[in-house]
């Protein structure tokens, strides 16, 4: 495929730095990474990325002036390890934005990325959630957030913090958008459609404001500071208090915030279903494929056999409705609560999640928030639609919009993994208070098939990636990303109605639990889980 992208020079995040900001003015933020403890082989990657781009890590921040005005720039390093984010990265992404949040200065965000890093597998995919946690803390801050789309910008990063910018502007030429051309190929065994990924394709869907050269972003930079904060040059931002979560946001189920839920009484002690896992392991593989039988019991199953009082709600309520996300009221036991999740019977007849489906998921997230009641997200997807009218419909910054609303939702929420759980379709659903999983759910950036095309080329490695990537239910939970993993006898297809009864016990007692709890409380603990994630 041949486009603009292809031929056009893209300056580094140095020159991008040197240009954008007044002479002498940068400072670097940057500390020395955290260790992630490579192994041989990815350490030696490391040092010859760092070698060959003289960067230590594939993101560099601090501050500068830019047109006299103080301003934190976040600029990814595209020849580092394609400008990937593993957890160093996002460490030192989330210090710099957590920094410009106390120090009240808006952040201007320049993204050049294939995505998380393949090497570190499914804890770098979730350090998407807390780069989004801390860009929502500063736009919840009355602080602004903009963002210069770069050559190349895709993947977990266009679904995270590329898409959350109050302006968002491109890059002349660039591919953006959410799937990677090479891993398309290699899926479906064809080129993506030409021209689609484009920042000027973008701009004639109206998924960024302006396509704009390095050159002239200073001047754009100015104009738009000048709006939103005030004046010439200086700090300072309008509204909020400083480093304040959630501003603004009401109390959810039990009356005032930092009260314990009204008439609620947390459960004496855990139920069979929440117990520590213990059960036969298998691998990865075995559990990936467990996963896609398809007589395996999906959301609709569990509604129909756990939960009670259900009913349907249908659409955005705005003229969209996708067949791929199932929303609802019902209660499980006496815990009544929001339900969205993946619906596994449409994508059966090729109706894959597009970006309508997350529409509807954020009204439910509206409708938790509103009414104060808990929420349960369920994930069991293959992945979201990789197509042109996904694309142009705009998934990523859907995603990436679901990833900030859940991360900074005060209701109770309680996220089950209870099958598949591929890409940005299901990291959308997954930030949450508790998270279940299955024990045969999992959870990749990729399918493994894709992983494997990115790192060798070919889809012969999956089953050996899966493993090294530590996306199977026991390393989820060894990780700290889900909280209990509820047991298949053996497997949830040849047991539907047992397993579904165990897994709505388990999202009674959790959000039993959640609701007892204090809201300012349940906030507080959600954010340092997230933020911690990968650090450990």
């Amino acid at each position: 495929m041949t486009t603009a992208a292809n031929t056009a020079t893209h300056l580094g995040a140095r020159a991008l730095i040197d240009l954008i900001t007044d002479d002498g003015t940068f400072a670097s933020w940057d500390e020395p990474v955290v260790d992630v403890h490579p192994d041989a082989a990815y350490a030696d990657a490391l040092s010859r990325a760092a070698a060959r781009s003289g960067a230590d890590e594939s993101v560099l921040t601090g501050e500068g002036l830019i047109r006299g005005r103080r301003v934190a720039v976040i600029v990814c390093e595209f020849s580092f390890l394609a400008g990937s984010i593993g957890v160093a990265a996002a460490e030192r992404l989330v210090e710099a934005i957590e920094r410009a949040t106390r120090e009240r200065i808006p952040i201007l965000a320049g993204p050049a990325s294939g995505g998380t890093r393949m090497q570190e597998g499914t804890v770098a995919f979730l350090s998407m959630v807390k780069i989004s946690a801390a860009v929502a803390a500063h736009r919840a801050a009355g602080l602004p957030y903009l963002v210069y789309l770069r050559h190349p910008t895709t993947g977990g990063v266009m679904a995270s913090w590329a898409s959350l910018g109050h302006v968002t502007v491109a890059e002349p030429g660039a591919l953006v958008g959410f799937l990677g051309p090479r891993v398309y190929e290699a899926l479906y065994g064809d080129e993506f459609p030409e021209g689609v990924q484009t920042s000027e394709n973008m701009f004639r869907h109206g998924l960024v404001d302006a396509v704009v050269a390095p050159e002239r972003l200073p001047g754009l930079i100015d104009r738009a500071l000048s709006v939103l904060l005030g004046g010439a040059g200086g700090g300072g931002g309008a509204g909020g208090a400083a480093g304040t979560p959630g501003a603004g946001r009401t109390p959810s189920a039990g009356g005032a915030a930092g009260a314990p839920g009204a008439g609620t009484t947390p459960p004496a002690g855990p139920p069979a279903e929440l117990e520590r896992f213990t059960g036969t392991l298998v691998s990865a593989w075995d559990s990936i494929t467990r996963s896609r039988r398809a007589t395996r019991p999906g959301l609709r199953a569990l509604l129909r056999t756990a939960a009670s009082d259900v009913l349907p709600l249908n659409g955005t309520g705005q003229g969209e409705s996708d067949p791929g996300l199932l929303l609802a009221l019902a209660r499980f036991g006496s815990q009544p609560c929001i339900v969205l999740g993946h619906d596994r019977l449409p994508r059966r007849s090729g109706a894959p999640l597009g970006p309508a489906a997350l529409r509807e998921a954020r009204r439910g997230i509206r409708l938790s928030h509103e009414l104060g009641i808990p929420l349960v997200t369920v994930i069991d997807t293959p992945g979201a639609a990789l197509s042109k009218a996904a694309e142009e419909g705009g998934l990523a910054g859907e995603i990436a919009r679901c990833l900030a609303e859940l991360i900074m939702l005060p209701s109770p929420t309680v996220s089950v993994i209870l099958g598949e759980g591929t890409g940005g379709g299901a990291l959308a659903l997954l930030p949450a208070d508790v998270t279940l999983s299955a024990q045969h759910g999992w959870l990749s950036p990729l399918p493994p098939e894709g992983a494997s095309a990115i790192l060798f080329r070919d889809t012969e490695h999956a089953a050996e990636l899966a493993e090294a990537q530590g996306v199977a239910s026991t390393a989820l939970l060894n990780n700290g990303i889900v909280d209990h993993v509820v047991p298949e006898h053996p497997d949830a297809a040849d047991e539907p109605a047992a397993f579904c009864l165990r897994i709505g016990a388990a999202v009674e007692h959790a959000l039993a639990e959640l609701t007892a709890e204090r809201a300012e409380d349940r906030l507080t603990a959600r954010l340092k889980r997230y933020r911690t994630m990968g650090l450990q």
